[in-house]
């Protein structure tokens, strides 16, 4: 946890506002990130951002702390946002399709994302998450709801078929 956070969220659990605000502004920007890779259009990221962080607000009375970080209860909040966005819509994931308001974009960046969007969409998590979003594999295992053992296999499995398709 950061540096006062376990206080944020206890003001915040008690209803204070401008606690949640200021863990929103810590972790609003990887939040949306992770969206973002994960439904390629900035509108709908910052849409599905933004519903994570309200039912978030809704339900802080109910966060218990499990020995994983606060981030863990929001990405898991980001997944099952993520997924009723595409039952409701009836859309693929297509990461290919992502239009980064970044102009110095760079061919490395555009390939990456080819090749993500190549994986199954379990893989795509696994990698988001650990690479992207830089976190440790017991954190990405309590999000997916998956042994650890098996977010190292599947990242192994993911790694290789991104090297494969990027050595093409």
């Amino acid at each position: 946890m950061i540096d006062g956070e376990k206080q944020l969220i206890q003001d915040a659990i008690g209803g204070e506002a401008s606690a949640f605000g200021l863990l929103y502004d810590r972790y609003q920007p990887q939040i949306y990130r992770f969206i973002y890779l994960k439904v390629s259009h900035r509108e709908e990221a910052e849409d599905l951002c933004h519903q994570v962080f309200l039912k978030a607000w809704q339900n802080i009375k109910t966060y218990k702390h499990k020995g994983f970080p606060f981030s863990a209860w929001l990405y898991v909040i980001a997944r099952n946002k993520v997924i009723d966005h595409y039952k409701q819509n009836r859309i693929t994931i297509d990461i290919e399709t992502v239009h980064l308001s970044i102009e110095d974009r760079t061919a490395d960046m555009n390939d990456a994302k080819q090749a993500i969007a190549k994986l199954s969409p379990i893989e795509q998590d696994i990698v988001i998450m650990r690479f992207v979003e830089d976190l440790p594999i017991k954190e990405v295992a309590k999000n997916l709801n998956k042994s650890e053992l098996t977010i190292r296999v599947t990242q192994n499995r993911a790694i290789k078929k991104l090297q494969k398709i990027l050595n093409q």
